[in-house]
């Protein structure tokens, strides 16, 4: 890392431009006095002028002072007169935890003077529960919020979108990082073969667990139980360019409730682990899409093969469980554990 770098991030731990290239001029050059330093930070800034030398020493006294009050520097020599840079894990921990204090603050700061300013719009006292976001903002509301989520993402899925049925890298770099989500698909966002194939296919692949019922009660999710965003399903589409935003309310701790109950009357859209290893991955994709209740014309364009391909697939898979029909595959399948 270049001193330019170095610089640039002591600045965002909180010192001034000043006092971080005193410290990486002491790194790069190693223990020095006042004065010393000062013609050092004189030639790095090219300034040759006697009064500019003199305006930095003085300039240098309180700076240097200040980083040995944090511990990034000490002073050495016989008579204290040199500067010496100290290892800095210590100091610079102490540094960040004040800036992260000082961050939280100006969050909560903001919060307080939003509310403040919702309040003044808005004076029935309901800014607290219910937001409602309109238009072209709609989107970039969601992902902003979804980039912010910490633990849990619970949600109810079905079209239309207001992402237009895109991938979504921001919950599969949450799930990377250990975020929980759970998803209860309808039957409809299924069957769209590009969604599945580009969104729902990939995000199972990163570790989503997914549920499938015919239909879901809401357009509904609920980012780490703080805030729920619901939106508009195709009953209305024609008013789908506005989300309603629910803060923590008896109504957001409903709206979690609901989805709760939904979860666990869903369908598993993904096998477990007891599945044997021999069974094919075709086998198992279809075995995933059977317990969508989707048709098998939706199953063939899913998994981008014929019908006779499917059927082939289907004997094959009733003659590995013993089974005539689907039904005797179905209880095969549930009394070994595969889902």
């Amino acid at each position: 890392m270049g001193d330019e770098d170095i610089r640039g991030q002591l600045c965002r731990l909180g010192l001034t431009r000043m006092q971080a290239e005193i410290y990486a001029c002491l790194l790069a050059e190693g223990p020095g006095g006042t004065d010393d330093l000062a013609l050092r930070m004189s030639r790095h800034r090219r300034g040759r002028e006697t009064g500019h030398l003199l305006f930095a020493a003085r300039a240098l006294d309180r700076d240097v002072a200040h980083l040995r009050r944090l511990g990034l520097i000490t002073t050495t020599g016989t008579d204290g007169g040199e500067h010496t840079p100290v290892e800095p894990s210590i100091a610079l921990e102490a540094m960040a935890h004040t800036r992260s204090a000082e961050v939280h603050q100006a969050h909560l700061a903001a919060k307080q003077a939003y509310r403040d300013y919702r309040r003044s719009v808005t004076p029935q006292g309901t800014e607290d529960l219910i937001e409602v976001v309109r238009g072209p903002h709609v989107a970039e509301r969601i992902w902003n919020i979804e980039e912010a989520v910490e633990s849990q993402v619970l949600r109810f899925d079905s079209p239309p979108y207001h992402t237009h049925c895109t991938a979504n890298p921001v919950e599969i770099g949450k799930l990377g990082n250990g975020v929980e989500y759970r998803v209860v698909y309808s039957r409809s966002a299924v069957q769209n073969a590009d969604y599945y194939n580009i969104n729902i296919k990939p995000c199972i692949a990163a570790g989503e667990q997914a549920r499938v019922l015919p239909t879901v009660p809401v357009k509904l999710t609920v980012y780490d139980q703080r805030l729920a965003i619901v939106s508009m399903s195709y009953v209305e589409s024609e008013v789908k360019d506005y989300l309603l935003m629910v803060h923590p309310s008896s109504l957001l701790s409903a709206l979690t409730g609901l989805f709760e109950t939904s979860w666990r009357s869903a369908l598993p859209m993904h096998l477990n682990e007891r599945v044997p290893c021999s069974l094919q991955p075709v086998h198992r994709r279809i075995l995933e899409l059977l317990a969508t209740g989707v048709s098998d014309d939706t199953i063939a364009e899913l998994l981008g093969v014929s019908r006779r391909t499917l059927s082939r697939h289907l004997e094959a898979m009733n003659t590995r469980a013993g089974s005539m029909t689907r039904f005797q595959m179905a209880l095969h399948a549930a009394r070994n554990g595969w889902i």
